[in-house]
């Protein structure tokens, strides 16, 4: 099938950006095009006029402030992949990169366009809930933020208005010296969506005790979630403290059942994975002994 007849607008600022986004109820952004390119050609998007925001100088890069690393919105996701900054300050995210898609999709599509598209087996919109993660929005207004657990709202529905975009990520530094990460997921073939998902990150001491912990479900519901295991703070992340600290937090689990897999099925799957994945972080943090050193 080819796309239904749509306008296609490049603006030459944010500010024009917005304000043709404002004007315009029936328009959509385009920046990588892996997502909404398909479903333009299924028919399955339909929207008045695209505009393009892949070139807006604004939206493009990686930095490092004190205390956190912004991500422009139309990074794309293969330069993340192999950006050091990523590597030595947000360690969750580079490992989950590489299952994002693959190489050809990767290298067009934006570190922003997974994030604006909201689908809840996306690894990076995990990431994101994970950490705790910051979303900035261009509005006509100028700037805003919002919490990346009040950004997703349900499947590829976001809380950006209309005259909206995503246009950075705020990924929050830990400061701690050992830090370890892990991530698993199942999915029909690899690099495909995952029908379950799971990502932690661990901070121990010297001792290896446990001193920070975050940990994540994604394809499991409707949007991406964030456990709350901190119950391990100060154990050395046992398995039975573990194993007890995950069943609390997953108890009243509301899954989602679909032709891929059942909710009984998700739920059984999520608590093996958020231990593999807590295993594996306290595993990649005591051999690691400095963030610094990744």
């Amino acid at each position: 099938m080819k796309p239904a007849p749509f306008d296609y607008v490049r603006p030459d600022s944010l500010a024009e950006a917005c304000k043709l986004l404002a004007g315009d109820d029936d328009a959509r952004v385009i920046a990588g095009g892996q997502t909404l390119v398909p479903m333009l050609a299924m028919r399955l998007a339909r929207p008045a006029r695209l505009v393009d925001i892949l070139r807006l100088p604004e939206l493009a890069g990686i930095r490092k402030d004190s205390d956190s690393v912004v991500v422009g919105a139309t990074t794309r996701q293969a330069q993340a992949e192999r950006d050091p900054v990523i590597r030595a300050s947000v360690p969750m995210l580079a490992r989950v990169l590489p299952w994002v898609g693959h190489p050809p999709t990767r290298n067009r599509g934006t570190i922003g366009g997974s994030i604006a598209n909201a689908d809840p087996s996306a690894e990076i919109p995990l990431v994101a809930v994970t950490l705790g993660a910051e979303i900035v929005l261009a509005t006509t207004a100028g700037p805003a933020a919002m919490p990346a657990d009040e950004f997703f709202v349900g499947p590829m529905v976001t809380s950006i208005n209309q005259g909206e975009c995503v246009s950075a990520i705020r990924f929050p530094v830990w400061t701690h010296q050992r830090i370890g990460v892990g991530f698993f997921e199942v999915s029909a073939r690899k690099s495909d969506f995952a029908f379950v998902a799971a990502a932690a990150q661990v901070a121990l001491d010297e001792e290896e005790r446990c001193l920070d912990v975050a940990l994540g479900l994604g394809g499991v519901g409707d949007r991406p979630l964030r456990l709350d295991v901190s119950s391990l703070v100060g154990t050395r992340l046992d398995a039975k403290s573990a194993a007890q600290a995950v069943h609390a937090a997953s108890v009243d689990l509301d899954a989602a059942s679909d032709l891929h897999a059942s909710a009984s099925y998700r739920r059984r799957v999520a608590t093996t994975l958020c231990l593999r994945a807590l295993e594996q972080a306290r595993a990649d943090a005591a051999v690691r002994p400095a963030l610094g050193a990744r």
